[in-house]
């Protein structure tokens, strides 16, 4: 069992910065991704960045079009960390935004099969 834990949401003017934290804890070794997603209101949940690794390759990391450039995601492989550091937020960034992991598969930051998620932090970007 994995649990996931985010932290660093909160309200920030555009063109500001967060940094979002997702704690791992439990059987963390078998989790080859790790991903952000978000969910806007009245939208459904979007990929917006995802992180893999194994003992054999250094991370690889991919993003959505709309984050590009601006949020990058890291991992702290000690902490069993990942963070999204969003940097030139927008409006509509504005979300609730989810941590998942891969409880299985191969080492690649794929935008989809993700089961285990986090319970979700609040984004909010005001104009």
């Amino acid at each position: 069992q994995v649990q996931l834990v985010e932290l660093g949401g909160g309200l920030v003017q555009a063109g500001g910065s967060l940094r979002l934290s997702c704690a791992a804890s439990g059987h963390t070794t078998s989790i080859p991704a790790m991903g952000w997603f978000r969910q806007a209101p009245g939208k459904g949940r979007e990929f917006v960045a995802a992180i893999a690794w194994s003992a054999w390759s250094d991370s690889s990391t991919s993003y959505a079009d709309f984050v590009r450039g601006r949020f990058t995601i890291s991992r702290e492989n000690d902490k069993n960390t990942a963070y999204l550091q969003m940097n030139s937020l927008k409006p509509e960034d504005t979300a609730v935004y989810y941590c998942a992991a891969r409880s299985r598969g191969i080492a690649l930051p794929t935008r989809s099969g993700y089961d285990i998620w986090g319970q979700g932090t609040q984004v909010t970007i005001s104009s």
